[in-house]
């Protein structure tokens, strides 16, 4: 006879090793978050369970899962609980996080998420929704997310989506009475505070939620953060190592590497976890730590993405140990990346290059080139782009800053150096081919079509002579070598 397996539970927590079970009991509800992905899952909560093990307090996260129910409907039949491993390649630590104090799915009953937010018991909002930024047309009243609607401000049609639930909870939170809160977004973007108040303020001046205007001037802050922890897309075997470290099966389980780092501006309207006992940085400005990451962290992680996938890598680990390819980054972050900008007080960037490349040979950590290579034109003016400008300013040649870009043009072009087909996934898609339709032939008409999709090159960037033949050099030593020839005669 087959053997069920036991789900994770609360009454199946005796059935899990005693070191993998959650730190504390289940929480009363203090925050609510709004995107209920993996990343949140291994980040922010496993941050806010050990601030409460250290420090107590009534934290607990109610997660909303926007669109997708799957998740949803899992940590719900869960009883909230789910699992966190730390992949390394010496041994994977598997623990149940406990943080949760509840879960809702926007699509089906946004006016439960809309008074949640409302409740006088929530005084933090976190958000990880989504790297490009929320749009407002001003117009139409109409929010923009990745060129779709998601909330029309002008009239009171119920909130379907991230912006105009958040901006609806706050109008039910001024008409209850309920009390100061914090917005903390928690996306991975420059001055993610600053952008989600511009976006809150802009829509503020809308009919439809006007009413609101003064309640957030007054009782909304709006920290910034930076966060940092590499967490693949889970996968069938996420679930079955898990069910393995647990001894009952986990359907929520994520896997990360064991990194992890929250940088956490501290101005809060109504209280917070004691999130620095559990190893976040809490700073009056966050802004050198986010250029930091979004620098020598991000940009070197598109760069190891396009070069990899042309180069027929699957994984980033896989596409860091193409000959000579982590000397190529470690000139990359020393010669371009460095001294673009001004570190956090005390921060070498180079020895921190260092370790984000540590971090990328893990080869227990299988982030796929083909998923960070994604959406490109939004990420590289944040990853790249002003790493370019910057030392340009100073009057330096940024060569490899510029075979980062070179990469990406190739990689658009669809073809890798085998001869396969790359995807193009990208909200510019149908701008990108058609540029490359019109482009004349050669590297150079390439790279001036691209160039002319001024939604992510700066025109004054795009019309530079030394950035546009350095990018052309580069490709067309990619063009004729690949990029494994390539690397090894530039590492030369």
């Amino acid at each position: 006879m087959a053997v069920t397996a036991h789900r994770l539970t609360r009454s199946a927590l005796a059935r899990v090793p005693a070191a993998a079970r959650p730190r504390i009991d289940p929480p009363a509800p203090g925050i609510v978050h709004l995107g209920l992905g993996a990343f949140h899952r291994a980040h922010q909560a496993v941050f806010t369970e050990d601030a409460m093990a250290a420090a107590g307090g009534d934290w607990g996260i109610v997660g909303v899962a926007p669109r997708s129910i799957a998740v949803h409907d899992a940590l719900r039949e869960q009883d909230c609980l789910f699992s966190v491993a730390s992949l390394a390649a010496g041994g994977t630590r598997t623990r149940v996080i406990g943080a949760l104090s509840g879960v809702r799915h926007a699509a089906n009953d946004p006016a439960a998420v809309v008074a949640l937010i409302a409740d006088p018991a929530i005084r933090v909002v976190t958000l990880t929704v989504t790297e490009k930024a929320y749009l407002l047309d001003p117009a139409t009243g109409r929010l923009r997310a990745d060129g779709d609607v998601v909330a029309d401000l002008s009239t009171d049609r119920p909130p379907v989506t991230v912006p105009g639930l958040l901006l609806r909870g706050l109008q039910a939170r001024n008409r209850a009475g309920a009390g100061p809160i914090t917005l903390l977004s928690c996306d991975n973007l420059p001055s993610n505070g600053r952008r989600l108040r511009g976006l809150v303020t802009a829509a503020l001046r809308y009919p439809g939620v006007a009413d609101a205007a003064g309640y957030v001037a007054e009782n909304v802050s709006f920290p910034g953060t930076m966060v940092d922890r590499i967490v693949p897309a889970s996968t069938p075997e996420t679930i079955a190592a898990a069910e393995r470290a647990l001894g009952v099966v986990d359907l929520a389980a994520v896997g990360a590497e064991p990194y992890s780092q929250w940088i956490i501006e501290d101005d809060f309207a109504a209280g917070r976890p004691a999130w620095q006992l559990a190893g976040a940085v809490l700073t009056g400005d966050a802004g050198p730590w986010e250029r930091l990451k979004l620098r020598a962290l991000n940009g070197v992680h598109s760069a190891l993405a396009y070069l990899g996938a042309l180069a027929g890598r699957e994984t980033i680990a896989e596409a860091l140990a193409v000959p000579g390819m982590a000397d190529a980054m470690r000139r990359l972050i020393a010669e371009d990346i460095a001294p673009s900008f001004t570190p956090p007080p005390g921060v070498d960037p180079v020895a921190y290059g260092d370790e984000v490349l540590e971090r990328f040979a893990n080869p227990a950590i299988q982030h796929r080139t083909l998923q960070v290579a994604m959406d490109g034109t939004q990420k590289l003016p944040q990853r790249v782009l002003h790493t370019l400008a910057d030392r340009r300013a100073a009057g330096a040649a940024p060569r490899w800053a510029a075979l980062v870009v070179a990469a990406w043009a190739r990689f658009v072009c669809g073809r890798a150096d085998d001869g396969a087909d790359l995807p193009l996934n990208d909200p510019l898609a149908e701008r990108i081919r058609s540029a490359l339709a019109a482009a004349r032939p050669g590297p150079a008409g390439v790279v001036a079509a691209l160039f002319g999709i001024d939604a992510t090159f700066p025109p004054d960037l795009a019309a530079d002579p030394v950035v546009r033949d350095l990018v052309v050099g580069w490709l067309v030593d990619l063009d004729r070598h690949g990029v494994a020839e390539t690397i090894r005669r530039a590492a030369r």
